[in-house]
């Protein structure tokens, strides 16, 4: 009875996730020798090494995909701590949906709003002329500023629901007797909320970071053709140069990446990924 129920999700997972990724690995490890030949090879990766821009952008996308994780946390978590501890009743559910509405329509139209409101002339740029802070409108598109804010902006949930249920759980009066013993705001947070709240800041960074390591539209909109990251380059040997194999390495890499950082995150917080799964 077990492997009925459990049968859909097997198939699921073996036709969608596992199949693929195998088709994907064949790929990356062959190199076509002639028309319709194929040898099996290393070539893809070595070309991934040997070509500067490759790797560069590999290591950009990272990076800002890591301070995009780090500023999406320092956002959410005083999101969370008002939603659990400072809103009361309604008032907590009230925040709460109100942070579930822009994801309400799809990832598309919000990176849209973001080029509305950023494009020299969109209404910010129209705004500051007004309020004279600048001469004319500046253009605030094509920036990795822009970029993180469109990355934190469109991953804010994902972090935000981790944090919330893990806050939820805190006992209000282990608070209380820390401000009763004489212990400061900042003690209190680094000695007993942060420590409590670990796994959902877990939960949270593994989710945001793998969303914002593999998207694709948000810095193609708001970066441009010259956001540089490592999703574009994917796109471009899949799609615009039929270079599958080397499109499926660069997709390996990305993967690998992102299974390194998760099992780093986990060794650091001492979670298991299954506990970890289950807050997110």
């Amino acid at each position: 009875m077990l492997g009925l129920l459990l049968a859909p999700a097997l198939l699921w997972l073996l036709a969608l996730i596992i199949l693929p990724h195998l088709d994907l690995a064949l790929l990356s490890f062959r190199e076509r020798s002639a028309p319709g030949v194929y040898q099996p090879s290393l070539a893809q990766y070595g070309t991934f090494f040997s070509e500067p821009l490759y790797w560069q952008v590999f290591v950009r996308t990272a990076l800002l995909s890591a301070v995009a994780t780090a500023l999406t946390l320092l956002v959410a978590f005083p999101i969370a701590w008002v939603i659990t501890k400072v809103a009361r009743g309604r008032a907590s559910s009230i925040l709460f949906i109100v942070c579930l509405i822009p994801f309400w329509v799809s990832e598309t139209v919000r990176a849209l709003g973001w080029l509305i409101l950023l494009r020299e002339s969109g209404v910010l740029p129209a705004l500051l002329v007004k309020l004279g802070l600048t001469a004319m409108p500046v253009e605030l598109l094509y920036h990795d500023a822009t970029i993180l804010v469109g990355l934190v902006y469109t991953s804010l949930l994902f972090m935000v629901v981790p944090l919330v249920s893990s806050l939820e759980s805190l006992d209000d009066s282990l608070v209380e007797a820390a401000y009763d013993l004489g212990a400061s705001g900042p003690a209190i947070l680094r000695h007993i909320v942060i420590p409590h709240a670990v796994p959902g800041i877990t939960a949270g960074c593994i989710v945001v970071f793998m969303l914002t390591l593999g998207n694709y539209l948000t810095p193609n909109l708001l970066g441009g053709k010259n956001s540089q990251w490592f999703t574009e380059l994917i796109y471009t040997q899949f799609i615009v140069r039929f270079n599958w194999e080397q499109g499926a390495a660069f997709g390996f890499l990305l993967l690998a990446l992102s299974t390194a950082m998760i099992a780093i995150g986990l060794r650091l917080s001492g979670q298991r990924f299954v506990d970890v799964m289950r807050r997110a």
